[in-house]
């Protein structure tokens, strides 16, 4: 279970009351709207905006009697308004309502989560900035593949959490739309007059054409862009994983000094914040098949979404926000261990600079790809199979040392010229290294 104080702006924001203010705000937009036209006297409006509230029991109350919860909203504002309580609602359908708060809340959501994202894009560029020179071993299949450093690594992530930023931007312009059209988006009760002015007093605009509902192509957006976030959430924690087995030990997760990893055995230290990470990512997934199932309503609309969104979008938010400040306080609090880097960069006894040998013997020395390739795996595989370190190898190989010198050998050997490129890499970004 989600902490309770783990995500407080999210669980203010998908709380009943919340939900209830929402609506309250979309009808008290509409009276102000019917005021400025003079259907609602002054007089009135200034009473309901005083008087307006509501009785979540009282809601619970009307509605298990009427089996419609905005009826029972309804209602339970125009009880507390008294006589001027006729005015509220008046125009309007269910969904007018509904979906028009519900994008109020979604696009507020999406700003908790947009803020969160920046936050973790400044905690892994700093880490980024802090290891770009630290030479570790990239890899490929999970195998041995090239030098690389272990800030490249992190600063791929930072790029990846921008473009998860600029999903939730336009996830955040697609959502930002209000519908005042009625039952069935003609706007029979309530002219396009109306919802336009209402959405330009809710920082909405209005949708150019709807039925009774906001179509779901719009919300299966933001679900989908919560899913990618939590793909990329997973990716790094994936990484952390593994870097944190016992036979790599790069990289590990934060471990409290009075935290326990297993009820027998007591040496364990296990990955369990990026593994949460990677589950509750699936869960994100679901979410998001979910919201695209929702899009092919019957007709007008149905409400077989309705019961669906009531889960998803609470849920979404509540693990998205969640899985960002885990890895925020991963990130931060990490140990990396440079020095397994640099001898698990010469586990492979060389083998990790095998392109650059074949590359030479066809670059410098005119071989053909497949001579210098053949030649290249063969001493290759006998390094595999614990003959010999590399380097050796190659020298004792006739057509490696009639060419190549022990000297240039050597050089061949070195991780900088694999790194060599990464200070440019870095300069493309404006990285935030504040330490504030």
């Amino acid at each position: 279970m989600i902490g309770r104080y783990e995500v407080p702006e999210i669980q203010a924001l998908w709380s009943e009351e919340s939900k209830f203010r929402t609506w309250l705000e979309v009808e008290l937009a509409v009276c102000g709207v019917w005021k400025e036209r003079g259907v609602i006297p002054t007089h009135a409006y200034e009473d309901i905006r005083a008087r307006a509230s509501f009785d979540i029991r009282r809601i619970d109350e009307i509605e298990q009697e009427v089996q419609h919860d905005m009826i029972a909203f309804v209602s339970s504002v125009a009880e507390t308004v008294g006589e001027n309580g006729r005015y509220i609602h008046l125009g309007l359908t269910s969904s007018d309502v509904i979906d028009t708060a519900s994008s109020l809340t979604l696009k507020r959501s999406l700003a908790v989560v947009d803020g969160k994202v920046a936050l973790l894009m400044k905690a892994v560029g700093k880490k980024a900035h802090e290891f770009r020179h630290v030479p570790c071993t990239g890899r490929t299949h999970g195998v041995h593949a090239e030098p690389t450093t272990f800030g490249l690594k992190l600063l791929n992530w930072h790029y990846q959490l921008s473009r998860d930023r600029e999903r939730l931007s336009l996830a955040t312009e697609q959502i930002g739309y209000g519908k005042i059209s009625g039952a069935v988006g003609t706007y029979a009760h309530c002219e396009p007059s109306i919802e336009r002015r209402v959405c330009e007093l809710l920082g909405l605009k209005p949708a150019l054409v709807s039925t009774q509902i906001l179509q779901r192509d719009r919300h299966g957006n933001v679900m989908n862009t919560l899913a990618l976030l939590g793909g990329a959430l997973e990716r790094f924690a994936t990484e952390i994983r593994h870097l944190q087995r016992t036979e790599v030990m790069e990289a590990l997760e934060p471990f409290g000094s009075r935290q326990k990893g297993s009820s027998a055995m007591p040496h364990k230290r296990n990955p369990i914040l990026c593994e949460r990470i990677c589950g509750m990512s699936r869960l994100l997934r679901g979410y998001a098949l979910t919201a695209m199932e929702n899009m092919a309503l019957w007709h007008e609309r149905d409400i077989s979404h309705s019961s669906a969104e009531r889960v998803i979008w609470p849920d979404a938010f509540h693990v998205a926000v969640y899985m960002l400040n885990k890895m925020i306080y991963i990130v931060e609090n990490m140990q990396v261990n440079t020095e397994k880097m640099k001898e698990n960069l010469e586990i492979t006894r060389g083998l990790v600079y095998s392109q650059r040998i074949l590359l030479d013997l066809v670059e410098r020395f005119g071989l053909s790809r497949e001579e210098a390739y053949a030649i290249v795996q063969e001493n290759a595989m006998a390094c595999w199979k614990g003959q010999k370190p590399f380097s050796e190898l190659l020298m004792e190989d006739e057509r490696v040392r009639s060419r190549i010198s022990s000297e240039e050998l050597a050089e061949l050997f070195e991780p900088e010229y694999y790194l060599r490129w990464a200070d440019e890499i870095f300069s493309r970004f404006s990285l935030d290294l504040d330490t504030k």
